[in-house]
C-alpha cells in the first residue's frame, strides 16, 4: 500500500501523505502536501528515413506535468537541440518523453553524457571540466534589457506569488522570465532547479522565441554553472538569483557577458557582473 496518494484539488505536482505531528509534547495525526517526484527518461529518435533509431539521452528525476517542455528545454540546453524546427514531432508515454528529430538534423550521439540526473544536480558524474562546457553562440550587443533596481526587487514576492505547488509544499524550485516592467511572463515549478529553467525554456522553445534577448531571469534558489549555461544558451542577458552564485557561474557569466545578480531580496542584492543593466536611483 502506497504511503502518498494525489490531494485532492491541490496543484499538479502535488500529493499528500499521512505524518505525526509533534508540538508541544503533543502527537497529532493528519495529512500532509508534498511534492511529487518521478523518473523521467527522455528519448531522441533521428537518422535518415530507413535508418531511424532512438537513443536514450537521460533519466531526469522530476516533478511531472510539462514533460514535453522539459524534455525540448533540456536538449536545448545540452546544446543538442537548436530550434524547434527541428522537431518533427513529441511523444509523451508513462514517465518518458521520445522527441522525434527531422531526418534532416544531424544528432551527435558523442555528445551525450549518459548519467543519471538527479533532482538537485543537473551535470554530477562528469569526467571533467571540459565535459560541461557546450556551445553558446554570441550574442553580444544583441540585447537592450535593462530593469529599475525597485522593480527588481519586486520580484521574489512575485515569483512566490506565482508559485501554486510552493505555497502547498514549499518543496518546490521556480525559473521565472520577467520583462523590463517587472511582470513575470511565465513561471515554471519542479522539484530540480535546473528542470524548472528546462521547463520553461523549452515551453519557449515550442513557440519559437528564442532567443530570450528581451527577457530576464529569476531563480528561487542559487544561481549554479549549469543553470547560467542554460540561461546563455536561451539567450538570457539577466539572471537574478534569491540564493548565491557559484564561483563558476559568475566566470561564465562574465564570459557570456551576461548581467548575474544574486541573493535578492526586496531592499538589497549583489551585482556580480556587468551592472550597467541594472538602474539604481543613487
Amino acid at each position: 500500500m502506497s504511503l502518498v496518494r494525489p490531494a485532492e484539488g491541490a496543484p499538479a505536482g502535488v500529493a499528500s501523505v499521512e505524518v505525526d505531528v509533534v508540538s508541544a509534547g503533543v502527537s497529532r495525526r493528519q495529512r500532509d502536501a508534498v511534492v511529487v517526484e518521478e523518473p523521467l527518461q527522455v528519448r531522441v529518435m533521428h537518422g535518415q528515413e530507413r535508418e531511424r533509431r532512438e537513443t536514450d539521452v537521460a533519466v531526469t528525476m522530476r516533478t511531472p506535468g510539462d514533460d514535453t517542455a522539459l524534455a525540448l528545454g533540456f536538449l536545448h540546453g545540452e546544446g543538442l537541440l537548436r530550434s524547434v524546427d527541428e522537431v518533427a514531432a513529441v511523444h509523451e508515454g508513462e514517465n518518458n518523453v521520445t522527441v522525434e528529430l527531422l531526418p534532416s538534423v544531424t544528432f551527435d550521439a558523442g555528445r551525450l553524457r549518459n548519467v543519471y540526473t538527479s533532482s538537485s544536480c543537473g551535470i554530477c558524474g562528469l569526467a571533467s571540466i571540459e565535459a560541461v562546457h557546450v556551445h553558446i553562440p554570441d550574442r553580444a550587443g544583441q540585447d537592450a534589457f535593462s530593469v529599475e533596481a525597485a522593480v527588481l526587487a519586486s520580484l521574489p514576492a512575485r515569483l512566490r506569488a506565482a508559485q501554486a505547488a510552493f505555497e502547498q509544499t514549499g518543496g518546490l524550485h521556480a525559473a521565472g522570465a520577467f520583462d523590463a516592467e517587472g511582470h513575470l511572463v511565465d513561471v515554471a515549478e519542479d522539484v530540480g532547479r535546473h528542470n524548472a529553467l528546462d521547463k520553461l525554456v523549452g515551453r519557449f522553445l515550442q513557440q519559437d522565441r528564442l532567443p530570450l534577448t528581451e527577457l530576464g531571469l529569476i531563480l528561487s534558489g542559487r544561481a549554479s554553472f549549469e543553470l547560467i549555461q542554460k540561461a546563455a544558451l536561451a539567450g538570457y542577458p539577466f539572471v537574478a538569483a534569491i540564493g548565491p552564485p557559484s564561483s563558476l557561474a559568475v566566470e561564465l557569466a562574465a564570459e557570456q557577458r551576461m548581467t548575474l545578480v544574486g541573493f535578492l531580496r526586496a531592499d538589497r542584492c549583489n551585482v556580480y557582473t556587468l551592472p550597467h543593466r541594472l538602474h539604481v536611483g543613487r
